[in-house]
């Protein structure tokens, strides 16, 4: 039995749902069973071409609070609008349909929201590998110290830009003009980024509110960063983020996001240089010299030392040599080997590399890491 739903629920949970037949149930069961049960689901059948839609009819049938919209394929970041305009929730949620939310995420993530009066709400995540839970050490973090902060007090938060594992009060979403880019991958970094930055208040919850599903079947996207158009995709939205924290125009926040946000993603990239086409290395070495520039370098960022030498060979345009470094790097699946210099200093070793042609600052490790 479920109590009679007001006309406002307090949330609203918005599930995109695209060939995730197999995920789905699990998922909604997840949204179902919340220890917060005054919300609706909406779901968003986006085109889907297996059973997903039949299957959210089938919920909402049994449960009247979830409900389902079948709609054309827009992607993701159009589904998650047209169930951001359907929703009548006083708090905005996101779902992947092949994640789970854990049983008091809506619980937890409310009470902050409330009593932190902050329009934005941000939880821990853990990685679902099979049925093993793994916790992600920079997002335990950045969640560390619960309570409520401004973006000027912790700009590292820039990084964590999921969508789902956040709630957005509705009247700030809509005053912010916030929605989700379309027809494009990683629509997530911007409008968090956006939102970070406009709501004033963020509140942070330390307890996991989420479960991401780490898929091996090759259909994820961040499973595809060896093509193009994800390259593309990537470039395109880091620009985008980039040009928001520039407009807010805090030189700390600039700086952190630069150098601890900005290419925190680049070593997955990078796995992909030995294997890559000529079009995606010319598009690496200009994505790349574009947002950090031989006045900045990709060397003098937070990447590990391994990530930063490789970097400075992209910026360099030295492809043979950073697909050395990759493949060596990956042949190893650890730190690169380490020498210690005449004058006490510390830098890494890479066979075949003359580190007479390198940076120096490109192979030394810094103070924690030697």
């Amino acid at each position: 039995m479920f109590r009679r739903r007001r006309s406002t629920p307090a949330v609203s949970v918005v599930v995109p749902a695209y060939d995730v037949a197999v995920y789905l149930p699990a998922c909604l069961d997840s949204l179902l069973g919340q220890t917060l049960p005054d919300l609706e689901v909406v779901v968003v059948d986006d085109g889907s071409p297996d059973a997903s839609g039949a299957i959210a009819d089938e919920y909402a049938a049994r449960d009247p609070r979830v409900r389902v919209l079948h709609v054309e394929n827009g992607g993701l970041g159009a589904a998650r609008n047209v169930g951001i305009r359907e929703a009548r929730g006083e708090y905005l949620g996101f779902c992947d349909a092949d994640d789970l939310m854990t049983p008091r995420a809506l619980e937890l993530l409310v009470g902050r929201a409330r009593e932190s009066d902050a329009p934005l709400v941000t939880g821990n995540v853990v990685r679902l590998e099979g049925e093993r839970r793994a916790r992600m050490r920079w997002m335990d973090r950045l969640h560390a110290d619960p309570g409520a902060i401004v973006i000027d007090d912790l700009p590292e938060l820039l990084g964590d830009v999921f969508a789902w594992n956040k709630l957005f009060r509705r009247d700030f979403w809509d005053d912010a003009g916030l929605s989700w880019p379309e027809r494009i991958r990683y629509e997530d970094q911007p409008t968090t980024t956006d939102a970070y930055l406009r709501a004033g208040r963020i509140g942070i919850v330390s307890e996991v509110v989420y479960l991401w599903r780490v898929r091996d079947d090759g259909s994820s996207i961040t499973q595809q960063r060896g093509t193009v158009a994800d390259l593309t995709d990537r470039w395109t939205t880091k620009r985008m983020a980039l040009d928001a924290v520039e407009a807010y125009d805090a030189a700390g926040v600039t700086e952190v996001f630069r150098d601890r946000v900005l290419p925190g993603d680049m070593g997955t990239y990078f796995v992909n240089i030995p294997d890559c086409s000529d079009e995606w290395w010319d598009l690496l070495v200009s994505g790349v010299r574009e947002l950090w520039g031989p006045e900045r370098s990709l060397a003098r960022t937070t990447l590990p030392p391994a990530q930063r030498l490789i970097g400075w060979l992209v910026e360099q345009d030295r492809r043979e040599d950073a697909a050395l470094v990759s493949g060596y790097a990956r042949s190893l699946g650890g730190p690169l080997p380490r020498i210690t210099l005449a004058d006490g200093s510390v830098r890494v070793d890479v066979p075949a590399l003359d580190p007479a042609t390198v940076d120096p600052e490109a192979m030394l490790l810094r103070a924690h890491e030697a």
